[in-house]
């Protein structure tokens, strides 16, 4: 069998993947604040994951009811699920509620800096001459597809956290350089910014799925079992053709009992299912970024008419095709 192509990355590309870094956050003295759920602020993001990137100093940080983490210069912990979280310079403090006021003024310049000294957070910092704290921390946003088909999420902890030491620290140092060249206005930092943010979630991921940790089920376990691996790789390498199980089983050697047990165990549906479910999340791609018909559409993910399309595309994301276009625009 030749080998699997990069299926994370198409999956992150079929999933709209984004990134924004929001404050440049200067911690001082023995701070403490709660960063609530994911707020909307990505428009277009069915999904938002938090992250932080600590520049400078330490700090701790903790989910409701979770582990208090020792976050150090070059760590960077990601939220996939959008979880409340704490950040802190003690682990076990708690936040004082109603003291954050992050409200940016119009047009400011993203990531903007702002102050976190004790229990309160000052978002109104000049972009100018912002001092120095014991901590810096970069605090941002990922935004993803979520419906109709995200094989991701679901395999992914509450919390990804990437320690520097393991990496360098090479991703601090080169965010901070992003930071000052998109203070200084220069042209194209913001999307370098973006893009450092997406490649910090990948570089997580990527270890994750690495881990001992990543191979206990779900989809990223999936990648890294040959037989299964390999017929996931099939279904994106040509998700229009009529998958069967025998096909599949032949291709990957094994058997159709055998490989769907193993694929059913692993990720979670059938080979079938899942060939149902990735062809939506594509039409759904299409049906947001391009005007083509729905036939066409229909025929593109791999099915004779528009009415069976239809049929399927409700059964899994609970209206017509034309009617969810619709709502997206």
């Amino acid at each position: 069998m030749p080998p699997c192509p990069d299926l994370l990355s198409d999956v992150l590309r079929k999933l709209r993947l984004r990134g924004t870094a929001y404050l440049d956050l200067e911690c001082s003295g023995d701070f403490v604040t709660e960063a609530p759920a994911s707020p909307g602020i990505m428009p277009g993001a069915d999904h938002l994951m938090d992250y932080h990137a600590v520049l400078r100093g330490q700090c701790w940080c903790s989910i409701p009811d979770g582990t208090w983490l020792l976050l150090e210069a070059g760590d960077v912990i990601i939220f996939p699920h959008g979880h409340a979280h704490v950040l802190a310079s003690q682990a076990g403090q708690q936040p004082v509620r109603d003291t954050c006021s992050c409200a940016l003024p119009p047009g400011a310049t993203l990531p903007h800096p702002a102050r976190l000294q004790g229990t309160r957070m000052d978002c109104a910092a000049q972009e100018q001459g912002q001092a120095q704290g014991a901590s810096r921390v970069l605090c941002g946003f990922l935004g993803c597809d979520a419906q109709p088909f995200n094989p991701l999420l679901a395999a992914l902890p509450d919390v990804l956290h990437v320690r520097g030491r393991a990496s360098g620290n090479w991703m601090a140092c080169f965010l901070v350089q992003a930071i000052d060249a998109a203070r200084a206005r220069q042209p194209g930092a913001p999307a370098v910014l973006e893009r450092m943010s997406e490649l910090m979630f990948l570089d997580a991921l990527c270890r994750h799925a690495a881990s001992d940790d990543g191979g206990s089920g779900g989809w990223l376990a999936a990648l890294r079992d040959r037989q299964v691996g390999r017929a996931l790789a099939l279904i994106h390498e040509d998700p229009s053709h009529s998958w069967t199980g025998e096909e599949l089983g032949a291709r990957v050697g094994l058997s159709r009992s055998v490989l769907y047990e193993r694929f059913g165990q692993i990720v979670g549906q059938t080979p079938a299912q899942y060939l149902i479910s990735w062809r939506m999340q594509l039409a759904s791609g299409m049906l947001r970024s391009s005007t083509a018909t729905v036939a066409a559409i229909a025929f593109e993910v791999g099915y004779e008419s528009e009415a069976s399309f239809s049929r399927a595309f409700r059964r899994v994301v609970g209206e017509a095709p034309a009617a969810w276009r619709r709502s997206r625009y």
